[in-house]
């Protein structure tokens, strides 16, 4: 994960006099900025909340919150919850994909691989099971198995652990229930529009993310790089290599087999990629600090551990020096001057309509 965000935020030093000339331009050792304010970016509209979205959010968070009620007394049946071990075979040896323990599953839910004209059901072969037996089914993969086209038609043997049966009980939205499960209201109307007012929030947020996407690819056509800082590039060269290599490694693969394989490009196209991809980073990095500096952007001490803290809220970490210490806290303050200068350029943007004519 840290590598992923530093393949994303930018790392390079600022250098370089300022120098501001009569036309709005601004330049330094690095880079040219001919214009930061006014830039035209597609317009974007804030989508409107409806009360279906406020009501399917509080369904969410009530089915959150909902009960288990434990089954011992008969057999499981279609509308139980079941929660189980299995394994897969095919010819009597184990196959990707196929095993998972403390599975849950609802019967009758067609999650899992449905009926055919000559084998049941896996769900159908789970009912009829107590608690704690343990036994074997033999199912058909769909003809067309997008999951995992190998498998498609394939007749397979999975050996089950049945673990538990219960159901789920889901509580009704009560003001005790509010009251109880939300900091901020004590009655059901209250919890409506604190739930509105989130999902507002959120469309908002999203809208300008929107926007500061905009305005990245506006600034690069609005700048002309001079020189690369010094190991700028290497630095994000290395980056995007190791952040590859580690997802082929998930794949069990090395790095040029990923390329080949589930990228589907040559390593001569996917390097011309990567270093099309850093220049343009280093680039817009370099405009970024440029008007940072030009329109004293930079935050302070104070406002960086904030905005430090707010991204490690976020992050779902309440240590804040643990958060620092994991992504690095130079690196932190990079992603929040990126974004302060972001949210001014947003603030100073020009959203055009969409006229809907090609050229």
């Amino acid at each position: 994960m840290k590598r992923k965000i530093a393949a994303v935020l930018i790392s390079a030093a600022l250098a370089g006099s300022l120098l501001a000339g009569c036309s709005g331009e601004i330049s330094n050792d690095y880079v040219t900025v001919t214009q930061y304010k006014g830039l035209e970016v597609p317009q974007v509209v804030t989508e409107e909340v409806t009360d279906d979205q406020v009501e399917q959010t509080i369904q969410s968070a009530l089915s959150a919150d909902m009960t288990k009620n434990p089954i011992t007394d008969r057999a499981a049946q279609s509308g139980d919850w079941v929660n189980i071990d299995y394994t897969g075979y095919v010819d009597g040896e184990a196959f990707d994909g196929g095993s998972a323990e403390g599975a849950d599953l609802e019967l009758g839910s067609g999650s899992f691989i449905g009926a055919t004209d000559d084998y049941k059901g896996f769900e159908d072969q789970i009912a009829g099971h107590n608690t704690g037996d343990e036994f074997d089914i033999k199912v058909q993969f769909p003809e067309t198995y997008s999951n995992n086209p190998a498998m498609a038609g394939v007749v397979a043997d999975f050996h089950i652990v049945l673990n538990e049966i219960y159901s789920q009980e889901t509580p009704e939205l009560t003001d005790e229930w509010v009251a109880e499960n939300s900091e901020d209201s004590e009655t059901v109307d209250e919890y409506r529009e604190e739930v509105r007012t989130s999902l507002e929030e959120s469309a908002e947020e999203s809208a300008r993310s929107e926007l500061r996407t905009s305005i990245q690819d506006a600034l690069l056509a609005q700048s002309e790089i001079k020189e690369y800082p010094e190991g700028a590039m290497d630095e994000q060269i290395e980056q995007a290599n190791e952040y590859y290599t580690s997802i082929a490694g998930l794949y069990g693969m090395e790095l040029s087999d990923f390329i080949t394989t589930y990228l589907q490009t040559t390593e001569e196209d996917f390097n011309a990629s990567v270093e099309t991809a850093a220049q343009q980073t280093v680039q817009l990095d370099e405009a970024l600090k440029l008007i940072a500096e030009k329109e004293n952007l930079e935050p302070s001490d104070e406002e960086y551990e904030k905005e430090i803290a707010d991204l490690a809220e976020s992050a779902g970490m309440d240590d804040v020096d643990a958060f620092k210490e994991q992504y690095g806290e130079d690196v932190l303050k990079e992603s929040v001057l990126r974004q302060t200068v972001l949210d001014y350029l947003v603030d100073h943007c020009v959203q055009v309509e969409d006229s809907g004519d090609s050229e």
